[in-house]
């Protein structure tokens, strides 16, 4: 497919800068002749959607639309409309639509029987068997899912455990399931800033995310007691909100560790963020593979794009093995698999930051694993053949 000559419609929630940003910013790269970008707001916190036109790789027009009522599930229908609204009032039909998540993929297929998208992909960033407490809902979730699967063109997935999983929970196989591709989390390998080993804060362990008791934090705080008797200047950098945000600050505090810990909130300016992760020296991240009613968690599925961030600011990762990839990262040398306890984590940072040589080295080939999952290499080859 040559994409600059297509007319390209993505429609996506959003949060911070992941995979639909990458692939919007991948197009206008390669100047689509138009591109529609449609985001709705993954959680409402005052945000809004809206929706962006871009022509030749130019912007030429933005709208937001405050269109939001309280309770969240209600907005779905809601984004639906404006979704299909803005396609539908577009005068020319649109060559290739790309859903992130069942949702907007379920508008393409929408779409497409009304003869106004010709090719659509459902891009599924992560997949969960219980995504909702209410069955009906969950149900909903899951028929959607295996709905789009069936009737887009092409389904990209983030890693091979997603299609497994669809297969294993739904008994969705065969050939009419068969369309199916692995299209991993990547990264912009020139925007990314490195910085001299001799300029970084050798002592500071970062998290990115959102603060939720399943990404484990509370792990690490409980941690730097005992990391700091080792290493006196060590201290621990928070970016990101959510829920569990106060119970960690109450933790700190207990603890009599809140000069060691800094809670930024979120950070949406992605330049910030790039400057935070070259300017720290070990990254973590203690995902936890069932929550606390025993649910399987999605991260088991998918493919965490902070992951690949860290390692691609040359920033090696501690971290569980929940992620697809996290055994793949320790046998290249980019990081530690350990426990979900204080013990693994604090003897894991200090035997990684105490050891300057060994430090280095863990960049290293954080950076060149990072370098083999660049936007454009996977973009291109996922692109390639759809018509």
């Amino acid at each position: 497919m040559d994409i600059s000559k297509k007319k390209v419609a993505i429609s996506t929630h959003y949060l911070i800068y992941g995979a639909p940003q990458a692939l919007r910013d991948y197009l206008i790269s390669k100047k689509v002749r138009q591109l529609l970008y449609i985001a709705h707001p993954l959680f409402a916190d005052g945000n809004h959607s809206y929706f962006e036109r871009i022509r030749d790789g130019k912007l030429v027009e933005k709208k937001e639309f405050r269109i939001r009522i309280g309770a969240g599930l209600l907005n779905y229908p809601i984004e639906l409309a404006l979704t299909l609204k803005k396609c539908i009032g577009r005068r020319q039909k649109i060559d290739l639509f790309i859903g992130v998540d069942s949702l907007n993929a379920f508008a393409g297929v929408l779409l497409k029987k009304m003869g106004i998208v010709k090719t659509t992909i459902f891009y599924t960033i992560d997949y969960v068997p219980k995504r909702f407490d209410n069955p009906v809902a969950n149900e909903i979730y899951h028929w959607m899912d295996a709905y789009c699967v069936r009737n887009c063109d092409q389904t990209w997935n983030v890693s091979s455990r997603i299609a497994q999983a669809r297969k294993d929970y739904r008994g969705l196989c065969g050939k009419k399931y068969e369309r199916q591709a692995v299209v991993p989390i990547g990264v912009w390998p020139d925007k990314v800033k490195i910085r001299p080993f001799g300029k970084i804060r050798k002592h500071r362990l970062l998290f990115i995310g959102h603060l939720l008791q399943k990404q484990g934090v509370q792990h690490v705080l409980d941690a730097i007691p005992a990391i700091a008797r080792q290493i006196p200047d060590f201290d621990f950098l928070v970016v990101g909100g959510g829920e569990y945000e106060n119970a960690l600050k109450n933790r700190a505090r207990r603890l009599g560790i809140e000069g060691r810990v800094t809670f930024t909130g979120w950070i949406k300016d992605r330049r910030k963020i790039d400057g935070i992760m070259a300017d720290s020296a070990v990254a973590i991240a203690m995902y936890q593979k069932y929550d606390e009613k025993g649910n399987i968690s999605f991260t088991y599925f998918a493919d965490p794009t902070k992951i690949k961030d860290y390692l691609s600011a040359g920033l090696p990762v501690i971290m569980t093995d929940v992620p697809h990839n996290a055994l793949e990262i320790k046998r290249k040398g980019c990081g530690k698999v350990i426990r979900p306890d204080r013990r693994d984590i604090a003897a894991a940072v200090v035997s990684m930051m105490k050891d300057e040589k060994s430090l280095r080295t863990y960049r290293s080939n954080a950076r060149k694993y990072a370098l083999l999952f660049d936007w454009d290499v996977i973009f291109e080859r996922a692109l390639k053949g759809i018509t």
